[in-house]
């Protein structure tokens, strides 16, 4: 049995049901569990590792809902793109990676989100050339020591049978599902406390075929574990989607039965009012990633509207060559100002956009177990020195809304299920100088048409 206290908080955040904020707060955690939250005089007094973080504030990690890990390889590329031509610019450059590029982009891709707040997160990468598996994801993210939903993404509608991608980054049907069926039962963790589930994500309706659409969700359903793909993302998929099945993206994803409380979808941008309320009465997932969005001018997803139909709604970096980068705190404040910039200076609140980007994330990806500090919660925690100068002004009035309204800045501290992954703002055994040096020398390669 291990022990964890951490102590003399200057504020603790909980996220609870009560959106408890504790002054002087801390917590105790055993085995990565947390059995005591509150003040620090009321907390025992000793643990076998004691952590005190006075001048800090302390708040759960941040859960990220969708993301493109090996994207941090193509960051600036395409630009000056909308959606279809930035995926018709990178699919020749994707079709170079190979094993080490995905775990290398992988490690890149959950230190940024580490140092930016993160703890849980998701990935979907959703072509695996040159002998990549999700396997090589997995591996990095055990070394990096993140909570990861690793989603089983797939392709396999090239532009000859009139899909999106290119002939030679799809793969074949039967593979993807025997391959998805190998990952459940190799890596798929159910209980408490997880550090790895897997997620089986067809790409979108512009990239894999109708059957196997219906095929995943039904493979996810027999192992019980969620699923996941892109909907209403831009006004060219609802095009196509018209044009090829004569339904929008969202009534072609109910016919296939992709809604539900084991389902999250990436972006729903551009959903009807009554798509809205459907997508709320199933309890479906959202992954809203207001970043992205502006970056690709898809438009502005309507969180409030979806929220208050019932649908659960988490935040997503989405991929680094579309947004482009893995800033968990960032992305809560691009949040806030994007539903503000409608009219609204009332439309969301810095707590608001924290909720969505801690106990949003964890119902969006099906967790109970994660996004506030409670008892029986995993003890999964960020901290935040108060004293830098962003703060400066601000701290004094409300430290939380500080994190939203001000710049956002990295980490001091990260906890994830009681493992120090980051202390002073440095990751704890990372190199990262070195990893920074070969990523980037993998990313001259592809951008040169070269493997490596």
């Amino acid at each position: 049995m291990s022990t964890l206290l951490v102590k003399n908080a200057d504020l603790l955040v909980t996220m609870d049901d009560s959106g408890s904020e504790i002054p002087d707060g801390g917590l105790y955690a055993v085995d990565g569990f947390i059995t005591q939250v509150g003040p620090s005089a009321a907390l025992p007094a000793a643990a076998d590792a004691v952590i005190d973080a006075r001048g800090m504030l302390i708040m759960p990690g941040m859960v990220n809902t969708h993301h493109h890990f090996c994207q941090t390889l193509t960051r600036c590329m395409a630009q000056d793109q909308p959606l279809f031509g930035w995926l018709t610019t990178l699919y020749p450059i994707w079709a170079n990676l190979t094993p080490e590029a995905v775990r290398t982009a992988t490690k890149i891709a959950l230190a940024e989100l580490l140092l930016s707040g993160c703890t849980t997160t998701s990935d979907h990468t959703y072509l695996w050339p040159n002998g990549a598996r999700l396997d090589d994801q997995i591996e990095a993210a055990h070394e990096l020591g993140a909570r990861f939903h690793a989603a089983r993404g797939s392709m396999s509608l090239g532009q000859s049978q009139g899909g999106l991608p290119p002939d030679q980054v799809v793969e074949d049907e039967t593979h993807i599902l025997a391959d998805s069926r190998r990952l459940i039962e190799q890596y798929h963790d159910p209980r408490p406390g997880a550090m790895l589930r897997i997620v089986l994500a067809p790409c979108s309706p512009f990239s894999v075929s109708l059957d196997l659409m219906r095929e995943s969700i039904a493979l996810a359903r027999v192992y019980g574990v969620h699923s996941h793909t892109h909907l209403a993302e831009t006004l060219d998929e609802e095009r196509y989607c018209l044009e090829r099945f004569g339904r929008r993206p969202v009534e072609l994803i109910e016919d296939l039965g992709w809604v539900g409380p084991d389902v999250w979808h990436a972006h729903v941008v551009c959903p009807s009012p009554a798509e809205v309320g459907r997508l709320g009465a199933a309890s479906t997932g959202v992954a809203h990633c207001p970043c992205s969005n502006m970056r690709l001018a898809s438009g502005i997803a309507p969180v409030g509207a979806l929220r208050r139909a019932g649908a659960r709604v988490g935040l997503g970096v989405d991929g680094s060559a579309s947004n482009d980068g893995s800033h968990m705190l960032g992305e809560a404040r691009q949040a806030m100002l994007l539903q503000r910039v409608q009219g609204d200076p009332a439309a969301m609140s810095a707590r608001e956009a924290l909720w969505l980007a801690t106990r949003g994330g964890a119902q969006t990806l099906g967790r109970d177990d994660v996004g506030q500090l409670a008892p029986g919660m995993c003890a999964d925690l960020v901290g935040y020195r108060l004293d830098r100068v962003g703060f400066a002004g601000a701290a004094v009035h409300d430290p939380l809304a500080a994190l939203v309204f001000c710049h956002p800045p990295m980490v001091d501290l990260s906890l994830v299920h009681g493992r120090v992954r980051v202390r002073d703002g440095e990751l704890v055994g990372v190199d990262l100088p070195a990893l920074v040096a070969r990523h980037n020398a993998i990313a001259r390669a592809l951008a040169r048409g070269e493997r490596a």
